[in-house]
């Protein structure tokens, strides 16, 4: 490094430095603007409906299968609705899943993950064979169990069960019971190496409590291995959520997602195939998008590059 460059880079902070090597990683930063459009297209996607004067749900018998018009820029479906502006209500319905899912995962992973490594002894080896349980069972035959159950028998009050949205609920706490193993470890493993550091100490000498020191010194350090798990989840999530809900286990119609679209697509996919490779692009885009956003972030903020870039 140049003197100049370096003399730059010793003058950021953490931060910058953190945003200089994100930008750098060309795909993911490709990845995230794709992202952003496609999170801002399922959020107006009330202002684009009534801009392009339809209405989502509107049932038309009589235009089915229309092709892309100035009217209906994707054309409709097999019930004669807009094929775009259902796109976009469930974009809206499977990126909240999977970013909600992956977030009430990633908290439980870090809470189980800090708790094991910081402590140690008798509770790590609880919680660690807890997670292998865990990582033993089979995902998807265990997600098809669990989304099949009836929530009436659970003792739970029967409007709430029948409820349009519970389905959406349901697949946000399976997912998330599930799918915290990988933050769970990568967690325990960091605090079990950050618990000896000096400050660590430092702060058990002066008489911390052990909440204080789990939450004000070893978690912000935590941080990198948890932003870049939880990113790198959330396709795995959305990917979950399209299976169950292409079985027809998932998002309950009238509720859109890209899965349960793929889903009453699948039988007219010779006749209307891109009522099919719509929702499934859209489904694939979606998740190598988060996967380079992942990888990016992994990449910046690795404590050693940080350290390179400051030398």
């Amino acid at each position: 490094m140049s003197d100049t460059a370096q003399n730059a880079a010793v003058g950021r902070t953490p931060l910058q430095l953190v945003a200089r090597r994100f930008w750098r990683h060309r795909l993911a930063v490709v990845s995230l603007g794709v992202l952003v459009i496609l999170a801002a297209l399922a959020l107006l996607a009330s202002v684009i409906e009534a801009a392009l004067g339809v209405d989502g749900n509107a049932v038309n018998l009589f235009g089915r299968f229309q092709p892309p018009t100035s009217d209906h820029l994707l054309g409709t479906d097999e019930a004669g609705r807009d094929v775009l502006v259902r796109l976009l209500y469930g974009g809206r319905v499977s990126l909240a899943v999977g970013l909600a899912a992956a977030l009430t995962a990633a908290f439980i992973g870090t809470t189980i993950g800090l708790i094991s490594g910081y402590f140690g002894g008798r509770m790590d080896t609880l919680f660690m064979r807890l997670t292998d349980g865990f990582i033993a069972l089979p995902l998807l035959p265990l997600l098809i169990v669990l989304a099949a159950l009836d929530l009436e028998k659970l003792g739970i009050p029967r409007d709430i069960a029948q409820s349009e949205s519970v389905s959406l609920y349901r697949i946000v706490v399976i997912v998330a019971l599930v799918g915290w193993t990988t933050v769970a470890r990568l967690v325990r493993a960091t605090a079990l190496s950050l618990r000896e550091r000096p400050f660590v100490m430092a702060a058990r000498a002066q008489g911390a409590s052990s909440l204080r020191i789990m939450t004000a010194h070893i978690l912000p350090n935590l941080a990198s291995p948890i932003i870049v798990a939880t990113t790198l989840s959330v396709g795995n999530v959305i990917l979950l959520e399209s299976v169950l809900s292409f079985l027809g286990l998932g998002i309950q119609p009238p509720i859109p997602s890209w899965g349960n679209l793929l889903t009453n697509a699948q039988e007219l996919i010779w006749d209307a195939p891109a009522l099919a490779i719509y929702p499934g692009l859209l489904i694939f885009v979606t998740v190598i998008a988060f996967n380079f956003v992942g990888d990016g972030l992994q990449d910046a903020l690795d404590p050693r590059s940080l350290e390179h870039d400051r030398s």
